[in-house]
């Protein structure tokens, strides 16, 4: 008997009967693990929040920022050793306090040094949290599209996020930011008991033997897979961190940016909607690494901000093929290990990324050599498009297109 089975065994049953394979489990899963990094998606209104609010200079806005998702790369690391020993219902919820305590605290925070702190403890619990549902998707059929439901949650409410919480900054600061984080969680506490059990047993028998025929002769593919997963985030976040520093350089008015970047995380539903309609209906080499030349060229239109339209473009373009692209990433991932360990370990390297990409990207806003990260994230995206292929082919190969309702 594995570990996995023992957790499942002690865990108290959902509260309600919902369908394992079923929409509502795949959204439910989506927003537990939104839960633990909500603030990435709303990204630019944190790093915004910090310089209006506390009055700090974009180096530390990013730095602090950063620390918060590195320390969800931690916890997400942790997650990966205990995902399969531990009553996952129950840590939830006392990770969702937690998480509460620390944006509670944060709110009252001002000096550079306790926002480190204190943000990186919010992120560990909150990756803890991610690796937790990632192993619980993991374990449903389709992963991809269990996914595909985490890009369309996530942009949805992000979108929300960053439509209203930025004109709200000069008055409120980082109450507005935090508030909303909390409330978030609060939400997906009463949410809890509607997620049912999953075993193992629910991934898909293609998905399976696709496990043991890779595991058995290429992990160095599972490598590559999460190399590329890493520089996807790292250059897309990288950006999208300093996103609202972008525009204000090219001198567009911050209630158009803040507009912008809400239409273009509703109009990035596109791409997770996409992914939940073709996953496993079609091979995932070619539709992942066009997405990931087509944000190439839409990052590289950002040097024309200067123009409303593009500057427009270039983010909405990003938000479709970011969403379609880090699914399929995750899902592909997700599929070397149907126990749940590989899908914590892709949320690890995931969160590597999006807490790598504004770091760096904190020493070139110094200088606000803003073409300087346009340009750098690019070169990043390319690679991370040439260490996709060879996973991807790999499980097409082995897997053919599931023509099959799911």
């Amino acid at each position: 008997m594995q570990y996995s089975d023992l957790a499942d065994k002690a865990e108290p049953q959902s509260f309600f009967q919902v369908n394992p394979d079923g929409h509502v489990t795949r959204l439910l899963l989506a927003l537990l693990a939104t839960s633990g990094l909500f603030y990435v998606n709303i990204m630019p209104a944190i790093v915004e929040g910090l310089i209006v609010g506390l009055d700090l200079s974009n180096k530390q806005a990013g730095i602090i920022s950063s620390s918060n998702v590195y320390g969800a790369a931690f916890g997400a690391f942790a997650a990966i050793f205990i995902v399969a020993k531990i009553p996952w219902r129950m840590s939830c919820v006392v990770l969702l306090l937690a998480m509460m305590l620390a944006d509670s605290l944060s709110i009252f925070l001002t000096d550079f040094s306790s926002l480190i702190a204190v943000r990186f403890v919010h992120g560990t619990v909150g990756g803890m949290i991610v690796g937790i549902a990632f192993s619980l998707m993991a374990k449903t059929k389709n992963v991809e599209r269990s996914f595909g439901y985490l890009l369309t949650v996530q942009f949805g409410l992000g979108g929300l996020g960053l439509i209203y919480i930025p004109p709200l900054l000069p008055e409120y600061g980082t109450t507005a930011l935090f508030a909303t984080l909390i409330a978030f969680n609060i939400v997906n506490i009463l949410l809890l008991p509607l997620i049912p059990e999953l075993h193992a047993g629910n991934a898909s028998q293609q998905q399976s033997q696709g496990v043991k025929f890779l595991s058995r002769r290429y992990k160095y593919l599972l490598l590559a897979a999460l190399l590329a997963t890493f520089m996807f985030q790292a250059a897309n976040m990288g950006i999208f961190a300093y996103i609202i520093s972008i525009g204000k350089q090219a001198a567009l008015d911050i209630t158009f940016i803040s507009n912008t970047l809400g239409q273009a995380a509703w109009i990035s539903l596109l791409g997770s909607v996409l992914v939940i309609l073709i996953a496993h209906r079609m091979n995932r080499r070619w539709p992942l690494l066009l997405s990931i030349l087509i944000t190439i060229a839409a990052t590289l239109m950002l040097h024309a901000s200067d123009s409303a339209l593009m500057y427009w473009l270039a983010n909405s373009i990003v938000g479709i093929t970011w969403a379609f692209a880090i699914s399929y990433l995750l899902g592909m991932c997700s599929s070397f290990d149907d126990s749940g360990q590989a899908a914590a370990l892709a949320g690890f390297f995931s969160k590597m990324g999006l807490a790598s990409g504004p770091m760096v990207c904190a020493y070139l806003s110094e200088a606000d050599d803003f073409s300087s990260m346009i340009n750098l994230a690019a070169v990043i995206l390319l690679v991370a498009a040439m260490l996709a292929h060879l996973p991807a082919a790999a499980l097409d190969k082995q897997t053919a297109p599931d023509t099959a309702k799911a």
